[in-house]
């Protein structure tokens, strides 16, 4: 019996030591808990809030929650958010998958230990290959926008659009994507041609 503690016990900190534990445990259990738990949304373009507080292991030397954990935390709702509109049932269904392609935080100001708080999360809108989603944090305290993260979910094996209509029972259009969004959007492009054409000059100069 000491011997199987001391596996065990091994396992664990080789778990949380060499890979992001909290994390790999803490994603399926959300996915569950918004399959299971949490009633089903029916309309897709509906916010949907997600809610959280700043615990210590968020924490950066300067005693606020650390940059690196808004993302983090809006992957938990976003995960929510998907469930329960049925959108990532959708993809599955139409042989489809979804990942991050891109995103985009903006701080407004520090959430501190132990704050509460709440990420508002909704759809801008899509195009033929990727869904846009707002995601806000908000203090609980007085509802000020501390963050406001922009995301790209991407969509391979099928289209946004499909898995809207597939969800709706009927075709929609997206919603018109906002000034800010398309700029965004623009840049993204811009970004991945520019990457694009050094890429083709590496080859080229390779080849010579």
């Amino acid at each position: 019996m000491p011997s199987l503690l001391l596996i065990c016990g091994a396992a664990a900190v080789a778990f949380f030591a060499c890979l992001d534990g909290w994390y790999l445990l803490r994603m399926p259990i959300t996915y569950l808990y918004a399959k299971w738990l949490l009633p089903a949304i029916a309309d897709p373009l509906q916010e949907q809030r997600f809610h959280s507080w700043v615990l210590p292991s968020d924490l950066d030397l300067l005693v606020h929650m650390n940059n690196a954990r808004y993302p983090r935390e809006a992957d938990m709702a976003r995960c929510v958010f998907m469930v329960r509109c049925g959108l990532f049932q959708a993809i599955w269904a139409l042989g489809g998958h979804t990942m991050l392609s891109a995103s985009c935080c903006r701080f407004r100001r520090s959430m501190h230990l132990l704050e509460r708080f709440t990420i508002r999360t909704r759809i801008r809108g899509w195009d033929q290959r990727a869904f846009f989603l707002e995601q806000r944090f908000v203090s609980t305290r007085d509802g000020f926008v501390c963050a406001v993260l922009l995301v790209r979910q991407h969509v391979a094996g099928t289209t946004p659009g499909t898995a809207v209509e597939k969800v709706c029972r009927r075709k929609m259009e997206s919603p018109a994507l906002s000034e800010e969004i398309q700029h965004w959007s623009r840049y993204n492009e811009a970004s991945s041609q520019n990457l694009r054409m050094e890429s083709d000059v590496l080859e080229k100069s390779k080849a010579l």
